[in-house]
């Protein structure tokens, strides 16, 4: 699995120069994103599959700054699978150092917004993701 590279925007940066602590939770968005389309379930064919996965619990842990025009190196991995709920965790690295670490949870709907069992009901995406375990 290839890490997704995520190159800091000015914009991204506060007054002193530092990434903003809010930006890293769309740079997870980001990787985790490009690890669905690395398995072959792009976000749009998955929402075009009738399932929706949206977020039901993230965290980060900050452990160096980055700034303007780092290049941030983020591994993403599945921790934990079951046939309703998906975790991923995040490894994120600047110039050989890890910047940060982070996770989030997942629970799978349809598009009515109804919890469903993706394990039944899209057993090929669920392969997918056992096969990355």
């Amino acid at each position: 699995m290839t890490p997704y590279i995520h190159k800091v925007n000015y914009y991204e940066t506060d007054k002193m120069g530092i990434t903003h602590h809010s930006n890293y939770i769309r740079f997870l968005e980001e990787a985790r994103i490009d690890f669905l389309s690395q398995i072959g379930y792009p976000f749009d064919k998955i929402e075009a599959e009738g399932i929706v996965s949206p977020v039901i619990r993230v965290e980060y842990n900050f452990r160096k700054t980055t700034t303007f025009a780092d290049e941030i190196s983020i591994e993403t991995k599945i921790e934990k699978l079951s046939a309703a709920k998906l975790t991923f965790g995040y490894t994120l690295t600047c110039k050989g150092e890890v910047c940060g670490t982070g996770k989030s949870e997942h629970c799978f709907l349809n598009l009515e917004g109804r919890p469903i069992i993706v394990e039944r009901e899209k057993p090929e995406f669920f392969a997918a993701l056992q096969n990355m375990l």
